[in-house]
Protein backbone atom coordinates (compact mmCIF):
# COMPACT_ATOMS: atom_id res chain seq x y z
CA UNK A 1 0.00 0.00 0.00
CA UNK A 2 2.94 2.72 0.68
CA UNK A 3 4.50 1.67 -2.48
CA UNK A 4 1.14 2.61 -4.70
CA UNK A 5 0.73 5.69 -2.25
CA UNK A 6 4.02 6.65 -3.22
CA UNK A 7 3.57 6.10 -6.64
CA UNK A 8 0.19 8.08 -7.37
CA UNK A 9 2.25 11.07 -4.92
CA UNK A 10 4.97 11.21 -7.58
CA UNK A 11 2.69 10.96 -10.36
CA UNK A 12 0.48 13.72 -9.29
CA UNK A 13 3.74 15.55 -8.63
CA UNK A 14 4.99 15.09 -12.20
CA UNK A 15 1.86 16.68 -13.10
CA UNK A 16 1.87 19.64 -11.02
CA UNK A 17 5.57 20.45 -11.78
CA UNK A 18 4.74 20.40 -15.90
CA UNK A 19 1.83 22.41 -15.11
CA UNK A 20 3.86 25.09 -12.78
CA UNK A 21 6.30 25.43 -15.83
CA UNK A 22 4.14 26.13 -18.81
CA UNK A 23 2.12 28.39 -16.48
CA UNK A 24 5.48 30.30 -15.37
CA UNK A 25 6.88 30.63 -19.02
CA UNK A 26 3.64 31.97 -20.15
CA UNK A 27 3.23 33.94 -17.34
CA UNK A 28 6.87 35.83 -17.44
CA UNK A 29 6.15 35.54 -21.34
CA UNK A 30 9.21 33.84 -21.50
CA UNK A 31 7.75 31.81 -24.98
CA UNK A 32 5.22 33.50 -27.15
CA UNK A 33 1.21 32.97 -26.46
CA UNK A 34 0.92 32.10 -29.73
CA UNK A 35 3.73 29.09 -29.65
CA UNK A 36 2.48 28.04 -26.10
CA UNK A 37 -0.69 29.71 -24.87
CA UNK A 38 -1.50 29.87 -21.38
CA UNK A 39 -3.09 27.66 -19.10
CA UNK A 40 -6.22 30.09 -18.84
CA UNK A 41 -6.96 30.44 -22.74
CA UNK A 42 -6.68 26.69 -23.15
CA UNK A 43 -9.75 26.25 -20.55
CA UNK A 44 -11.54 29.23 -21.99
CA UNK A 45 -11.13 27.77 -25.39
CA UNK A 46 -12.71 24.36 -24.29
CA UNK A 47 -15.79 26.51 -22.24
CA UNK A 48 -16.42 28.22 -25.61
CA UNK A 49 -16.16 25.46 -27.68
CA UNK A 50 -18.35 22.80 -25.41
CA UNK A 51 -20.78 25.56 -25.39
CA UNK A 52 -20.83 27.04 -28.83
CA UNK A 53 -19.11 24.31 -30.45
CA UNK A 54 -16.92 24.22 -33.10
CA UNK A 55 -17.77 24.47 -36.86
CA UNK A 56 -21.18 24.01 -36.30
CA UNK A 57 -20.79 20.76 -34.33
CA UNK A 58 -20.86 20.61 -30.59
CA UNK A 59 -17.64 19.19 -29.24
CA UNK A 60 -19.37 15.93 -28.13
CA UNK A 61 -19.89 15.15 -31.73
CA UNK A 62 -16.44 16.00 -32.54
CA UNK A 63 -15.08 13.09 -29.87
CA UNK A 64 -17.98 10.79 -30.85
CA UNK A 65 -16.86 10.61 -34.51
CA UNK A 66 -13.56 9.68 -33.68
CA UNK A 67 -14.25 7.21 -31.51
CA UNK A 68 -16.79 5.64 -34.04
CA UNK A 69 -13.50 5.47 -36.73
CA UNK A 70 -11.53 4.21 -33.33
CA UNK A 71 -13.26 1.50 -32.19
CA UNK A 72 -14.77 -0.02 -34.91
CA UNK A 73 -11.71 0.01 -36.41
CA UNK A 74 -10.01 -1.70 -33.69
CA UNK A 75 -12.73 -4.24 -33.72
CA UNK A 76 -12.10 -5.03 -36.96
CA UNK A 77 -8.02 -5.32 -36.62
CA UNK A 78 -8.78 -7.48 -33.26
CA UNK A 79 -11.50 -9.86 -34.71
CA UNK A 80 -8.99 -10.16 -37.76
CA UNK A 81 -5.22 -9.76 -36.49
CA UNK A 82 -5.86 -12.54 -33.42
CA UNK A 83 -6.83 -15.30 -35.22
CA UNK A 84 -4.73 -14.97 -38.07
CA UNK A 85 -1.53 -13.93 -36.10
CA UNK A 86 -2.20 -17.45 -33.84
CA UNK A 87 -2.20 -19.51 -37.27
CA UNK A 88 0.62 -18.23 -38.37
CA UNK A 89 2.25 -18.79 -35.03
CA UNK A 90 0.88 -22.23 -34.81
CA UNK A 91 1.77 -23.17 -38.59
CA UNK A 92 5.08 -22.34 -40.22
CA UNK A 93 2.89 -22.68 -43.75
CA UNK A 94 0.35 -20.07 -42.68
CA UNK A 95 3.18 -17.83 -41.70
CA UNK A 96 4.67 -18.00 -44.97
CA UNK A 97 1.61 -16.82 -47.38
CA UNK A 98 0.78 -13.93 -44.55
CA UNK A 99 3.71 -12.30 -43.00
CA UNK A 100 6.05 -11.30 -45.68
CA UNK A 101 3.20 -9.35 -46.54
CA UNK A 102 2.55 -7.86 -43.21
CA UNK A 103 6.09 -7.23 -42.80
CA UNK A 104 6.31 -5.52 -45.56
CA UNK A 105 2.91 -3.35 -44.64
CA UNK A 106 3.69 -2.57 -41.03
CA UNK A 107 6.89 0.05 -41.74
CA UNK A 108 5.30 1.89 -44.40
CA UNK A 109 3.75 5.54 -42.78
CA UNK A 110 -0.13 5.26 -43.27
CA UNK A 111 -0.18 8.27 -45.23
CA UNK A 112 1.75 6.58 -47.85
CA UNK A 113 -1.44 4.45 -48.85
CA UNK A 114 -3.78 6.44 -47.86
CA UNK A 115 -4.13 7.99 -51.22
CA UNK A 116 -4.86 4.44 -52.66
CA UNK A 117 -7.31 3.41 -50.12
CA UNK A 118 -9.24 6.81 -50.69
CA UNK A 119 -9.35 5.89 -54.34
CA UNK A 120 -10.12 2.71 -54.00
CA UNK A 121 -13.21 3.02 -51.17
CA UNK A 122 -13.95 6.84 -51.49
CA UNK A 123 -13.91 10.28 -49.11
CA UNK A 124 -16.17 8.95 -46.52
CA UNK A 125 -15.79 6.90 -43.38
CA UNK A 126 -14.94 3.72 -44.46
CA UNK A 127 -11.56 4.86 -46.13
CA UNK A 128 -10.72 6.14 -42.74
CA UNK A 129 -11.80 2.67 -40.74
CA UNK A 130 -9.91 1.38 -43.36
CA UNK A 131 -6.91 2.80 -42.55
CA UNK A 132 -6.81 3.18 -38.88
CA UNK A 133 -7.28 -1.01 -39.28
CA UNK A 134 -4.47 -1.49 -41.08
CA UNK A 135 -2.36 0.33 -39.21
CA UNK A 136 -3.73 -1.32 -35.76
CA UNK A 137 -3.41 -4.72 -37.78
CA UNK A 138 -0.06 -5.13 -37.64
CA UNK A 139 1.26 -4.90 -33.93
CA UNK A 140 -1.60 -7.16 -32.93
CA UNK A 141 -0.38 -9.69 -35.77
CA UNK A 142 2.91 -9.51 -34.99
CA UNK A 143 2.35 -10.22 -30.81
CA UNK A 144 0.00 -13.33 -31.96
CA UNK A 145 2.78 -14.86 -33.64
CA UNK A 146 5.42 -14.04 -30.69
CA UNK A 147 3.32 -15.39 -28.09
CA UNK A 148 2.39 -18.30 -30.07
CA UNK A 149 5.91 -19.30 -30.38
CA UNK A 150 6.86 -18.75 -26.98
CA UNK A 151 4.63 -21.44 -25.69
CA UNK A 152 6.40 -23.55 -22.90
CA UNK A 153 7.05 -26.83 -24.53
CA UNK A 154 6.31 -28.80 -20.87
CA UNK A 155 2.28 -27.09 -20.99
CA UNK A 156 2.08 -28.97 -24.26
CA UNK A 157 3.89 -32.27 -23.11
CA UNK A 158 1.95 -32.52 -20.16
CA UNK A 159 -0.97 -31.95 -22.05
CA UNK A 160 -0.46 -34.59 -24.51
CA UNK A 161 0.50 -37.16 -21.98
CA UNK A 162 -2.58 -36.28 -20.14
CA UNK A 163 -4.25 -37.40 -23.70
CA UNK A 164 -5.50 -33.54 -24.65
CA UNK A 165 -6.71 -33.26 -28.32
CA UNK A 166 -5.62 -30.74 -30.56
CA UNK A 167 -8.66 -28.51 -29.83
CA UNK A 168 -8.01 -29.04 -25.99
CA UNK A 169 -4.76 -28.19 -26.25
CA UNK A 170 -4.76 -25.03 -28.13
CA UNK A 171 -7.88 -23.66 -26.38
CA UNK A 172 -7.03 -25.12 -22.66
CA UNK A 173 -2.92 -24.59 -23.04
CA UNK A 174 -1.45 -22.49 -26.02
CA UNK A 175 -4.59 -19.98 -25.98
CA UNK A 176 -4.34 -18.82 -22.72
CA UNK A 177 -0.60 -18.57 -22.48
CA UNK A 178 -0.53 -16.29 -25.63
CA UNK A 179 -3.46 -14.04 -23.79
CA UNK A 180 -0.69 -11.79 -22.14
CA UNK A 181 1.22 -11.15 -25.01
CA UNK A 182 -1.35 -10.56 -27.21
CA UNK A 183 -3.11 -7.68 -24.74
CA UNK A 184 -0.04 -6.22 -25.30
CA UNK A 185 -0.26 -6.40 -28.92
CA UNK A 186 -3.25 -5.19 -28.33
CA UNK A 187 -2.57 -1.91 -26.35
CA UNK A 188 -0.06 -1.15 -28.58
CA UNK A 189 -2.20 -1.31 -31.52
CA UNK A 190 -4.80 0.99 -29.98
CA UNK A 191 -2.23 3.23 -29.56
CA UNK A 192 -0.99 3.51 -32.90
CA UNK A 193 -4.44 3.83 -34.68
CA UNK A 194 -5.34 6.91 -32.07
CA UNK A 195 -2.00 8.71 -33.64
CA UNK A 196 -3.03 7.62 -37.35
CA UNK A 197 -6.11 8.81 -36.53
CA UNK A 198 -5.03 12.63 -37.19
CA UNK A 199 -3.77 11.21 -40.52
CA UNK A 200 -7.07 9.59 -41.28
CA UNK A 201 -9.13 13.11 -40.89
CA UNK A 202 -6.69 14.71 -42.88
CA UNK A 203 -8.54 14.21 -45.96
CA UNK A 204 -12.29 15.32 -47.06
CA UNK A 205 -13.36 15.50 -42.78
CA UNK A 206 -15.23 17.79 -41.50
CA UNK A 207 -15.51 16.18 -37.61
CA UNK A 208 -13.30 14.47 -35.50
CA UNK A 209 -11.18 15.90 -32.76
CA UNK A 210 -7.94 15.12 -35.10
CA UNK A 211 -9.84 17.31 -38.03
CA UNK A 212 -10.54 20.16 -35.18
CA UNK A 213 -6.87 19.84 -34.46
CA UNK A 214 -5.87 20.54 -38.28
CA UNK A 215 -8.22 23.21 -38.94
CA UNK A 216 -7.22 25.01 -36.08
CA UNK A 217 -3.94 24.88 -37.16
CA UNK A 218 -4.94 26.72 -40.48
CA UNK A 219 -5.44 29.63 -38.39
CA UNK A 220 -2.90 29.89 -35.74
CA UNK A 221 -5.47 28.94 -32.82
CA UNK A 222 -2.72 27.32 -30.86
CA UNK A 223 -5.35 27.34 -27.60
CA UNK A 224 -7.42 25.31 -29.80
CA UNK A 225 -4.64 23.09 -30.80
CA UNK A 226 -3.64 22.01 -26.91
CA UNK A 227 -7.47 21.59 -26.08
CA UNK A 228 -7.85 19.01 -28.66
CA UNK A 229 -4.27 17.44 -27.85
CA UNK A 230 -5.27 17.46 -24.13
CA UNK A 231 -8.45 15.82 -25.05
CA UNK A 232 -7.30 13.24 -27.48
CA UNK A 233 -4.72 12.29 -24.41
CA UNK A 234 -7.49 12.18 -21.50
CA UNK A 235 -9.25 9.81 -24.03
CA UNK A 236 -6.42 7.83 -24.91
CA UNK A 237 -5.62 6.59 -21.48
CA UNK A 238 -9.62 6.41 -20.59
CA UNK A 239 -9.40 3.73 -23.37
CA UNK A 240 -5.88 2.11 -22.46
CA UNK A 241 -7.59 1.45 -18.94
CA UNK A 242 -10.62 0.31 -20.39
CA UNK A 243 -8.20 -2.38 -22.27
CA UNK A 244 -5.92 -2.60 -18.96
CA UNK A 245 -8.98 -3.72 -17.53
CA UNK A 246 -10.07 -6.08 -19.59
CA UNK A 247 -6.72 -7.95 -19.04
CA UNK A 248 -6.92 -8.02 -15.33
CA UNK A 249 -10.63 -9.63 -15.65
CA UNK A 250 -9.49 -12.14 -18.69
CA UNK A 251 -5.94 -12.38 -17.54
CA UNK A 252 -6.60 -12.69 -14.04
CA UNK A 253 -3.58 -15.22 -13.36
CA UNK A 254 -1.12 -12.74 -14.85
CA UNK A 255 2.42 -12.07 -12.62
CA UNK A 256 1.18 -14.98 -10.25
CA UNK A 257 3.27 -16.88 -9.09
Amino acid sequence: MRKKQIEKILTISTIAVIFAVWYGATKFELVSSVMIPPPKKVLDAFITIWNEGYKDASILKHLFDSLERLIIAFFIAVITAVPLGLASGYSSKIAAVFEPVIEFLRPLPPLAYYTLIVLWMGIDNSSKIALLALAAFSPIFVSCIGAMQTVKKDYINNALMLGASKRQLFFYVSFPSCLPEIFVGVRTALGVAYTTLVAAEMVAAVSGIGWLVLDASRFLRSDIIFMGIFLMGITGILLDQIVRFAERKIVFWKGEG
